[in-house]
Parts: C-alpha cells; structure tokens; sequence
C-alpha cells in the first residue's frame, strides 16, 4: 500500500508537531509539508499535490476556509480535513459547501484523527463525531423549511426496512449512539463493550446500510425513522 502523503496547516507550532508525532507512528502515512499560513498552504499544496491536507480554519493572512476554495480551484480532487475549535453546524456547513472533504474538532483524540485521515484518503467523508449531533438538528430545522442541503440530498429518502432488518440488536443500539453524536469511545463506555469492538460494529452497520461514512449512516437512519431524536438527547 502506498503512503498516503500529508500537508499539515496551522499557525500553531507546537500543535503541528502533535499531529504529525501522532500520523508519523501509522507505517502508511507521511508527512511532506506543513504551513503556518492560508497563502502559504495554497503555494505548497499546489507545489507538492499530497493526498491529504489538514487545514485549520483560523489562520493569519488567508484563512483555512479562503484557502480551501482557493486550493480546490485549481485542483479540485484535492482532499481537505478542516481542523476547528468550533462545533456549530455554521462552521461546518461553510466549510462542506467549500469541497472540503472532512471536519474534525481539534480537541479530537489520535484514533478520531487517524480514522479522519484514512476514510478521506479514501474517498470518503469525516465528520467528528460531537459534530453529528448538530447536524442534525440542523437538517431537521432544514427539513420543516424544505431547504435540504448538499449532504443530505445525497442520501436516498425512499424507505429501506430491508436494510435496516440486517443489523442486530447491538448494532442498531450502536447506530442509535452515533445519531446522538456519541464518539466510539463514548459509545464504548455507555454499551460496556471496548472501543475495538464499536468500531467492529461501525463497519459492519456502514457495509449493511450501503454508506461510505458515519455521517450519512446517521442521516439515512433519520430519513427512515430507524433511531430517536428527542430533544433530551444530550449531544
């Protein structure tokens, strides 16, 4: 397998050098550059084409969502990971509608990162976990307003017991966790199980319902009426 090739951006020093001790420990990953600036990143990206970059959303001279809409206008396959403190579904519905490819929170742990950087790199969607919760409070405010958005419009909304008959009693416990925006830690915690093995039912729950990411999973469950969205729901 070959290495997926990395581009940190941050203005920050000392939290570049914590992402790329964490993604230099995975065999297939491998950092080429880094930035500490909006313009610089937009230079760099374009010199070096990686597979990924990690952008972060508040920097001097350009910020990370001008440089995201810089970068994909003139490579627009390029994948981007915004990196943020914030957590409102405002952020990350800019940023989505940018081309960027995922969103995590930058109180993320090491796996929330690396498991971000694997599915972009593979094509897919990331979105941290704290952030579905909003989401989707987001797209049911959407919803009343018949205003859907991008994300949401590619998840079919035709009815598909079928599908949802597949996953087990674990796993439709575990879906219901995600769709309240729980981490696979957190998930862990609350159904007794390890981390290992809620991953282990995140993939099979992803391959069952035919999505590529956790995010659309939550969104078709909501679609179809599979999992509970009371308000009390703490995100």
């Amino acid at each position: 397998m070959e290495n997926t090739k990395i581009v940190l951006v941050d203005d920050h020093l000392l939290f570049r050098e914590g992402l790329k001790r964490i993604l230099q420990m995975e065999d297939n990953m491998e950092i080429i550059g880094e930035a500490g600036t909006g313009r610089e990143a937009v230079k760099l990206v374009e010199e070096l084409n990686p597979d990924v970059v990690l952008m972060d959303i508040n920097m001097p001279d350009l910020n990370g969502v001008d440089a995201t809409e810089q970068i994909l206008e003139v490579c627009p396959d390029m994948k981007i990971i915004i990196l943020s403190i914030h957590d409102d579904e405002s952020y990350v519905q800019r940023t989505l509608r940018t081309g960027a490819r995922g969103y995590l929170l930058k109180e993320m742990d090491s796996d929330t990162l690396i498991q971000a950087v694997q599915a972009v790199a593979r094509g897919e969607a990331f979105i941290h976990p704290r952030v579905t919760g909003r989401l989707i409070e987001e797209y049911r405010r959407l919803c009343d307003k018949e205003e859907i958005t991008q994300i949401y419009d590619s998840v079919p909304t035709m009815k598909d017991p079928e599908k949802y008959a597949l996953l087990t009693p674990r796993e439709r416990e575990v879906l219901q966790l995600m769709a309240e925006g729980k981490s696979n830690r957190m998930i862990g915690e609350q159904a007794y199980i390890s981390e290992k093995t809620v991953k282990n039912h995140v993939s099979s729950i992803l391959q069952k319902l035919d999505v590529l990411d956790r995010t659309h999973a939550v969104v078709k469950a909501i679609k179809n009426g599979w999992v509970r969205l009371d308000k009390e729901i703490d995100r």
